[in-house]
């Protein structure tokens, strides 16, 4: 079965919001076995709307159109699906009165062209999960259909996770199971992993069990996903685990994590385990660490704090040391870390800096050299000085 995306939004065009949600929505359909060879981005205009749309059933049997479902006069998604069904649009008064409680509950007044999210094309079914005002739609057109879904990422997922995915793999007539597990790197190039799991790879070509597949992802290092495709659920995690432990054996302490595990998520849970405090010098990252810190530990339990100066005079490795030191006794941890730069960039390659970890059982130091300009190598810095302190809890 295939199923085609369809974003719509003139802003999308106009690159001010990225779109993502095609990008997730295409993952979660590969995931369950349908085959999505088309994604396509179109403005608020009604006949670009329509053809765009219509080409999409002509090419697919199923069409997910992410956005245009909100309360004003550009958002005409609805409109639009009404005329390729060739329905007029039905107000759905359940759904009028859902909308309204969300205000009531709110505490404020709900304007009237809100009301323009109860009108449903007449014959489509509006998708259960509505956790906005705007309702997700399933629309018959003939043998094939079309899904609706807001344009709000966290509206869109659940109303795809609660529907539109099972809907989908109900009507083709999908009865295996499709699991996929991530494999977190650091520290190790993308053609480095897939050389050292070439012959893995190469025999999963071979008896179809699995697939590896690697994907760059910036600060956030290369994952390698491990997907299986089976009968039943025990069926395809046992398979994915014989993989993932064979990739373990071969990647070692590269590995930091698994799905959406991050390098600060796990660095935290191994500090909370041992029960441990740290702080930072950020003279390089400029706080950049502490944002990325304090959105997982907000009340400061595990991460203490961090000192936003220049770093000092100390250069190299012993800079680096006495700024992870100075942090660590500023704010009264038992942990500290810290990153700088060279004190004379020119006597050093381009992008090098130096990251320390000053721990009760001695220092540890570690001289990188991390690409781009001021504001990537700030984020390389973070994970690699994150990745430092992981290696040493460990």
């Amino acid at each position: 079965m295939r199923c085609e995306v369809v974003a719509v939004g003139t802003e999308l065009l106009l690159g001010q919001i990225v779109d993502t949600n095609s990008s997730w929505i295409g993952e979660q359909l590969a995931l369950i076995g349908i085959d999505s060879l088309y994604q396509v981005k179109v403005g608020d205009n009604f006949g670009r709307m329509e053809a765009t749309i219509r080409q999409a059933l002509e090419r697919s049997e199923a069409v997910i159109c992410c956005g245009g479902l909100g309360p004003t006069q550009d958002d005409i998604t609805r409109d639009v699906i009404a005329k390729i069904m060739g329905v007029e649009m039905v107000r759905n008064d359940a759904i009028a009165d859902h909308i309204r409680d969300i205000f009531e509950g709110r505490g404020r007044p709900m304007p009237e062209n809100n009301l323009r999210q109860a009108d449903v094309p007449a014959g489509a079914a509006t998708i259960e999960q509505m956790p906005g005002t705007a309702p997700g739609l399933v629309c018959p057109v003939g043998d094939k259909v079309i899904y609706a879904v807001p344009g709000v990422p966290h509206e869109m997922r659940e109303m795809m996770e609660g529907t539109v995915l099972d809907d989908l793999r109900r009507r083709a007539g999908e009865t295996s199971v499709i699991r996929s597990r991530v494999i977190r790197t650091w520290g190790y190039g993308e053609s480095a992993i897939a050389e050292t799991l070439a012959d893995q790879v190469d025999n999963l070509d071979e008896t179809g069990h699995a697939t590896i597949a690697f994907q760059a992802s910036g600060i956030e290092g290369i994952k390698v996903r491990v997907t299986a495709k089976a009968v039943d659920v025990a069926t395809a995690e046992a398979i994915i685990t014989a993989e993932v432990d064979l990739i373990r054996e071969r990647l070692g302490d590269h590995i930091f994590g698994y799905d959406d595990e991050t390098m600060e998520s796990v660095v935290l849970g191994m500090l909370r385990s041992q029960n441990l405090t740290f702080a930072a010098g950020e003279s390089l990252t400029g706080g950049f660490l502490s944002m990325r810190l304090t959105a997982l530990d907000p009340k400061l339990e595990i991460f203490k704090g961090a000192v936003i100066s220049p770093a000092g005079d100390g250069d190299g490795e012993d800079g680096a040391i006495a700024a992870a030191r100075a942090a660590r006794d500023a704010i009264g941890a038992d942990i500290g870390i810290a990153v700088i730069g060279p004190q004379d960039p020119d006597a050093h390659p381009p992008g090098t800096v130096f990251a320390a970890v000053a721990m009760a059982d001695g220092d540890h130091a570690k001289t990188v050299s991390l690409p781009g300009v001021l504001s990537r190598m700030r984020g390389y810095a973070v994970i690699t000085l994150l990745d430092l302190l992981r290696k040493r809890l460990a």
